[in-house]
């Protein structure tokens, strides 16, 4: 059985689900099958800092990436044609491959007529697991600082599935590629959630996803206060079941800090994971109902009767703040909405917002924006096979590298789920069986706030280039700031460290790092550390919960000053931001607790180092 452990945003609880679950089982007289514990979040695994099973061996994982041979080459541009990724450009007579933007395709090395592209094993990073002859095989993959090809670094993972054998997957958060490629195959899928507006928000677009893909599902409530009827009011709408809660108390907080296994501290919590485990076993081979409502979770916003004036004040260049995080969850949009509000008080109206987190945008919770302007996106395109002009040949399933053509009684089909869009199976047909159409792959946004402009996005469920998507969202914020004559502009990153990640952080003025002072969120905090070095940024460090572990602030401290990178603030642990959050509003309008008075300095800060 595969059982996959997900959400639709990182931090609320699936790592904690994840090896709770796997410690259980572990230790059940019950389970006789060997136990596969697989960590697919490979931008930021975080299992292996709490599992006691360390890998003894790593592997190193690449993909083939074209190069140019100049001599055979007649600058025909055939390659930068058929390319989808726009890796490839070609200058007067010589062709530049952009390596961390392409896909891995094949396309311009099989349309090359004069054989000028080989290709190269280009290492994208590595995955480590333990001896397959213990009860517990652990394994989790790493991704590679700057590199971009994630789906490929979870099918790494994933090859050590065990086909008869209790596989638990550790899912990366959101619903885009990489999410896509850890569900698939799935027996059952876990989602992990909290009672809060983006809990729920978050969940819809995760429930979304597996019931697109057919897979059945539960919910597990993490962080439960007791009314938890946000999140049960939308369940039992469409009958989804919970499987357990997880009770909110800052104890359970603490122990995750310091790496411990929630089960072996506290015996009421191993009672809950059994039971969990018990109703999901409920759900297999379970017929899925799909949802008859389209849209389970379409963005409510207002169209604004107003317009966006032009400004005569100068049109200089703007500063750019992005607000980022190793993973979700550690109170990054809740940060930058709580800087919004201060920004409207000490710039006078000179910003604009952006959300790039496109895959899973929870800003507009807190902003509630009144939209001006709304566009589509397409970044891809859709192929079909044409069953009654196709001849069976099966090139199209040799040369797809995506694994995303099948044959079915005969026939030959594409998984929507795994194609990535490159259209190398167009270019090997022979007899044109295989259309291609755009896509509309999300919308983007313009919007009133009572706080300012801004600019934001939805990327659909289980769609790619969100990198793309990310970099219209600051293209636009940019306009929009030059149009009306802003000097700022304050974004709102996606989590990780891939491509959405990258596009969000290329040559802004300052990264302001949310970290949390646990195990897990220094080392996913040291990733990022390393991405911004990688593209040469300036960055400050936010702790966010910084009274939790002191220890591990401290610690926090040190590996900032080790990377130029100054912690500014520390938060402390506030059940006043949860309760705002809660009525919908940010802790700076909400005005109460230790945690408000800490946000407060923070705007002056930025001022001062920019």
């Amino acid at each position: 059985m595969i059982l996959t452990i997900a959400s639709g945003k990182g931090g609320t609880g699936k790592t904690t689900l994840a090896v709770n679950l796997t410690e259980f089982l572990m230790n059940s007289s019950s389970i006789k099958e060997n136990i596969r514990l697989l960590d697919c979040d490979v931008e930021a695994p975080n299992d292996n800092l709490f599992i006691k099973a360390s890998p003894t061996s790593g592997k190193r994982i690449t993909i083939r990436k074209p190069v140019w041979n100049k001599e055979k080459c007649k600058a025909c541009g055939k390659c930068k044609e058929v390319c989808r990724y726009n890796a490839i450009a070609k200058i007067s007579k010589e062709i530049l491959i952009f390596k961390d933007l392409c896909h891995s395709c094949g396309g311009c090395k099989y349309i090359c007529p004069n054989d000028a592209i080989t290709e190269e094993e280009y290492s994208i990073g590595e995955v480590y697991a333990t001896p397959v002859n213990q009860k517990l095989l652990f394994a989790y993959g790493l991704l590679n600082i700057g590199k971009t090809t994630t789906p490929s670094m979870v099918k790494a993972v994933k090859s050590y599935i065990s086909l008869d054998g209790l596989n638990i997957i550790d899912a990366p958060p959101g619903t885009g590629c990489s999410v896509v490629s850890t569900l698939e195959g799935s027996d059952i899928a876990i989602l992990v959630t909290e009672p809060t507006p983006f809990g729920l928000h978050d969940l819809k677009l995760a429930l979304e996803l597996a019931n697109k893909m057919k897979i059945p599902t539960g919910v597990v409530i993490n962080r439960s206060d007791g009314n938890d009827n946000i999140i049960l009011d939308f369940l039992n709408k469409y009958d989804i079941p919970v499987l357990g809660r997880i009770p909110f108390d800052r104890k359970y907080a603490e122990a995750y800090s310091r790496g411990e296994m929630l089960i072996h501290s506290f015996p009421e919590i191993e009672d809950k994971i059994s039971k969990i485990f018990a109703v999901a076993l409920e759900l297999k081979d379970k017929k899925v109902k799909q949802y008859t409502t389209h849209g389970m979770n379409e963005l409510n916003y207002t169209k604004s009767q107003k317009n966006i004036s032009e400004s005569t004040k100068a049109k200089n260049r703007q500063k750019e703040i992005m607000i980022i995080s190793g993973k979700g969850g550690t109170g990054k949009t809740t940060i930058t909405a709580a800087l919004s509000v201060l920004a409207k008080r000490e710039l006078n109206n000179n910003r604009v917002f952006a959300d790039c987190d496109v895959d899973a945008a929870d800003l507009h919770l807190l902003l509630k924006p009144e939209i001006i302007k709304k566009s589509e996106f397409s970044g891809g395109s859709v192929y079909k096979i044409d069953s009654k002009t196709c001849i069976g040949c099966g090139k199209c399933e040799e040369h797809c590298r995506f694994d995303a053509v099948k044959t079915d009684s005969d026939k030959f089909k594409i998984n929507e789920f795994s194609c990535e869009g490159c259209g190398v199976c167009t270019l090997v047909c022979s007899v044109n069986a295989i259309s291609e159409k755009a896509k509309i792959n999300g919308h983007w946004f313009i919007s009133n706030t009572e706080n300012g402009e801004m600019v934001h996005a939805r990327l659909g469920i289980a769609e790619e280039n969100s990198g793309k998507l990310v970099s219209i969202v600051r293209d636009n914020a940019s306009k929009l700031a030059k149009k009306t004559g802003k000097g700022w502009i304050l974004g709102d990153g996606p989590p990780g460290i891939g491509c959405p990640v990258i596009a969000s952080i290329t040559g802004i003025d300052l990264a302001l790092i949310i970290t949390e002072p646990t195990v897990s969120g220094i080392h996913d905090m040291e990733r990022t550390l390393d991405l911004v070095k990688h593209f040469k940024i300036q960055a400050a460090i936010i702790i966010n919960k910084a009274d939790l572990n002191i220890e591990m602030t401290e610690k926090i401290k040190y590996i900032a000053d080790l990377s130029n990178a100054h912690v500014i603030a520390e938060i402390p642990f506030d059940r006043n931001v949860n309760d705002a959050l809660v009525t919908g509003k940010t802790i700076i309008e909400y005005g109460k607790g230790k945690a408000y008075k800490e946000i407060e300095r923070i705007w002056d800060l930025l001022l001062k180092m920019l």
